[in-house]
């Protein structure tokens, strides 16, 4: 069965009307999941959506039973998010595991931060984009329910993060990587306790984003009408925060040195006007917590880690035929490391 017959079958199964798909089409967006966009109608109605299916090999092996809790659970929040209308986590439906959700508005622009927009308008989408990443911090997660899909690793988020990243390591691992070892070595030594535990995005970053007009006509582009959300960006607002596939209860200081990581300047930065100090000040200011510079270190050099170990994840995938792309081996990454942590 075709992918255009799938969702056709599907769709007719969960409206009870006969669905017709028009305009499919496989994006170029996404390392980890098949992004296809269409066009269903049933009813006399017109339903721009799109399928995101698990593909045959990937550089991130994550679980849509936790994406599907999470986004069912933001649609009861302001954080802006993709509007899920049906999950096959089985894969029955597809072949492979798949969500089906609402087109949303906007575009992706991965280093928006650094491109044509006047540096005022920039600055202030930096502002918006950032403060998204506090409001998700700031979500109530056992309210909304999600203590019984997520685990809570209290204290030890720091140590959670390394069992996660290191079983990777040992999954995915076609040579030895005596490099990562050692760097894994200085963080288990280093790791630090956690003060609290927030929702973490795991992979957050304007690539991830969609941006769109001001959608209130307030010209501030923050939704409330209150005219503080920094007028001279141009009426640009985030529209949906995208890829929840790597969410997580943890330590909010991993998002932040997610984005902050110096090896991802060029999409988190606008150099002389847009540093990592501003954005952590605006997440200070945002949510009452000031954030432990030696903790965000730390997240840093994690966050350098995960990435090797993604690139060595797409290499596994290469070797055993799941994958077509061919990754390079993260030496570059390895010597960043080793800077990191002053070795």
């Amino acid at each position: 069965m075709s992918i255009a017959d799938g969702l056709a079958t599907w769709l007719a199964d969960e409206t009870g009307h006969h669905v017709e798909i028009q305009g499919l089409r496989r994006t170029s967006n996404g390392f980890s999941r098949e992004n296809w966009v269409f066009d269903a109608s049933w009813n006399g109605e017109h339903h721009p959506l799109i399928a995101r299916r698990d593909p045959v090999g990937s550089v991130l092996d994550t679980d849509r039973r936790i994406e599907t809790a999470v986004l069912c659970a933001l649609a009861h929040t302001e954080v802006p998010s993709p509007v899920l209308r049906w999950a096959d986590v089985d894969g029955i439906r597809l072949g492979r595991p798949a969500l089906i959700m609402d087109l949303a508005p906007g575009s992706c622009q991965p280093l928006v931060l650094n491109g044509d927009r006047p540096i005022e308008a920039r600055v202030a989408l930096a502002r918006r984009i950032y403060g998204r990443l506090a409001d998700i911090h700031l979500l109530d997660w056992t309210e909304l329910g999600l203590g019984e899909h997520l685990v809570d690793p209290g204290q030890h988020a720091a140590g959670a993060a390394l069992d996660h990243w290191q079983g990777e390591l040992r999954r995915v691992q076609l040579d030895p990587e005596p490099e990562l070892a050692f760097v894994l070595a200085w963080l288990r030594s280093n790791a630090p306790p956690n003060e609290r535990t927030t929702l973490v995005h795991g992979d957050f970053k304007p690539g991830n984003l969609l941006l769109g007009d001001d959608r209130d006509g307030d010209g501030d582009g923050d939704g409330d009408g209150d005219g503080d959300g920094d007028a001279d960006g141009g009426g640009t607002d985030v529209t949906a925060v995208l890829d929840w596939e790597t969410v997580h209860l943890g330590d909010p200081h991993e998002d932040l040195g997610w984005v902050t990581n110096p090896l991802r300047a060029g999409e988190h930065r606008i150099a002389g006007h847009w540093e990592p100090a501003d954005l952590l000040r605006l997440w200070t200011a945002r949510t009452g917590w000031t954030p432990d510079l030696d903790v965000v270190h730390w997240w840093q050099v994690l966050a350098n880690v995960k990435l090797s170990i993604i690139v060595l994840s797409g290499t596994h995938a290469f070797v055993d035929h799941r994958l077509d792309r061919v990754h390079q081996s993260p030496v570059m990454l390895y010597r960043i490391l080793l800077d990191q942590i002053g070795a």
